[in-house]
């Protein structure tokens, strides 16, 4: 079995939901979910980061262990390269990065994420991705879309519907994307490999070797990465690659706003 660390990144600030990992689903807090999700895929150990001693409380009281970090890091993987440092976590050490608003996200999908990392041994990343069937996600900048190759490498990630069909993707008359007869064609392309309509939504969890976490953290910034507002386009940008698989189990939609929570309590 593959030997893995979680390392769950979880911050009080938010401009869409102040306080979100310590909101309550069926009463315990999110994070204590995402936490038992991370025991339930045979992590070898868990480490809750956070700036905040709200949280850090709130993750001692359900027995996580807890590792205090800056309040500079502008993204999970900036601030789990912290924890490895205060941690001396060892650089061969592969890392699953699993983020404190995914309470319900598969145990299968995090230990996927390692096993694959351990197995292409070529590649210093990994993470998941699965097919969308809603028409409405595709055009939903909130869902993150990838073209991968056939090979399972990430070859771009956007906010924007990609690849772009031309002709079953329009303009309406104020200047928003809609789709023609889109929706229709991905549902008669339901579950067809071979589909040239098919489309893949990301999962945002990430494994990687320590090493290449520090490696991050000192890369300078990407214009992508902040066009897009997506961490791991730094990783493309920078002539690295990431390792990408269907996953196993399709996970809910992580939990953004207050009414996303609602969805779940």
């Amino acid at each position: 079995m593959t030997k893995f660390t979680v390392v769950i990144p979880a911050r009080y600030a938010s401009t869409r939901f102040e306080g979100k990992p310590l909101a309550l689903i069926k009463g315990k807090p999110m994070l204590q979910h995402v936490h038992e999700r991370a025991l339930e895929a045979g992590a070898s150990s868990i480490i809750v980061a956070t700036d905040d001693p709200r949280i850090e409380k709130a993750a001692r009281a359900f027995g996580a262990d807890v590792c205090m970090t800056s309040s500079e890091h502008q993204s999970g993987t900036t601030r789990i390269s912290e924890v490895i440092s205060i941690r001396g976590i060892e650089k061969s050490e592969i890392v699953v990065n699993v983020q404190g608003d995914e309470p319900f996200i598969p145990p299968e999908n995090i230990r996927q994420c390692a096993d694959n990392l351990a197995t292409n041994t070529n590649y210093p990343m990994s993470t998941l991705c699965y097919p969308i069937d809603d028409a409405e996600d595709v055009l939903n900048p909130n869902v993150v879309k990838v073209v991968k190759s056939e090979k399972g490498k990430a070859l771009y990630f956007s906010r924007a519907p990609i690849p772009f069909t031309r002709g079953q993707i329009i303009l309406n008359e104020q200047g928003q994307l809609e789709a023609a007869n889109l929706a229709l064609k991905m549902q008669l392309n339901n579950g067809q490999a071979e589909s040239q309509f098919k489309y893949f939504r990301h999962i945002g969890i990430y494994g990687y070797r320590a090493s290449f976490i520090k490696a991050y953290a000192n890369m300078p910034d990407s214009a992508l990465e902040h066009i897009e507002s997506l961490e791991q386009l730094r990783v493309l940008d920078r002539g690295f690659d990431i390792h990408i698989e269907i996953a196993k189990k399709l996970p809910p939609h992580g939990v953004d706003t207050p009414e996303d929570l609602r969805k779940f309590s």
